[in-house]
């Protein structure tokens, strides 16, 4: 019987040098885990201090999670008042794993994960969407209803034309990186998902589907991206 598949999940950090018992924390909800190994997969949490060459070759697919706002400088621009910018570590962490990945490895992005592909493909932040919307309604888990593009990725992995999601984020993609494509927005134009046509298998989502993990569409899409997943174990030597 084929083994399931190893899906690598990022986690959140806070080194601390100076605290001489734990030299900091690593940290990951526990959703994102728990959909992995509801739809088939088996989690490994990947921290900052790892060998990312070596985690490239060792996994069989990505979980990008949520996480805090990318630094501007990384799409280059200044940081907004209202950026709280991810730990380097991890940013530097996932961006050398981005680079060591092979392009058949399927790869999940959430809300900054999402956010994240966008500017590993050189597109840019809309880094406080209140600027721009003139409200807050993307923020504080907000249930909203997105309709997807028919033709999309996403929509044959969720097998869904519309898809609902709980929106916990100020930053959102500014100008589409290259080879990236749209395939959902809210009604007010905010993007809400990506995916790169050219790779098998990367879809980015603005929403977190993790914390909706009853919903029909949610479902099939964490299970599509497992079963992507163990077929690009197979290929592997």
């Amino acid at each position: 019987m084929s083994r399931k598949p190893i899906i690598g999940i990022t986690v959140d950090c806070n080194h601390d040098p100076a605290d001489p018992r734990t030299r900091g924390k690593l940290e990951l909800n526990w959703n994102y885990a728990q959909a992995v190994s509801d739809a088939g997969g088996v989690p490994i949490l990947i921290p900052p201090t790892a060998d990312m060459k070596s985690i490239a070759d060792l996994i069989d697919g990505w979980l990008i999670p949520g996480g805090n706002d990318i630094d501007a400088k990384h799409f280059g621009e200044e940081n907004h008042p209202a950026v709280e910018t991810i730990e380097a570590e991890r940013f530097e962490s996932e961006q050398a794993l981005y680079q060591y990945i092979p392009a058949a490895m399927p790869v999940f992005g959430i809300c900054y994960g999402c956010q994240f592909i966008n500017v590993m493909q050189r597109g840019s932040l809309i880094q406080h969407l209140p600027d721009v919307t003139g409200n807050t309604s993307h923020t504080g888990g907000t249930l909203q209803d997105y309709a997807i593009e028919e033709s999309s990725k996403l929509a044959g992995a969720a097998k869904a034309s519309r898809m609902q999601g709980k929106s916990y984020h100020h930053q959102a993609i500014g100008r589409v990186g290259d080879d990236v494509a749209v395939v959902a927005q809210h009604e007010d134009g905010t993007i809400e998902a990506i995916e790169v046509p050219a790779r098998p298998w990367m879809i980015g989502v603005q929403w977190h589907p993790e914390r909706t993990l009853t919903d029909g569409p949610t479902q099939q899409l964490f299970e599509s991206f497992v079963s992507a997943a163990a077929k690009y174990a197979t290929t592997k030597p």
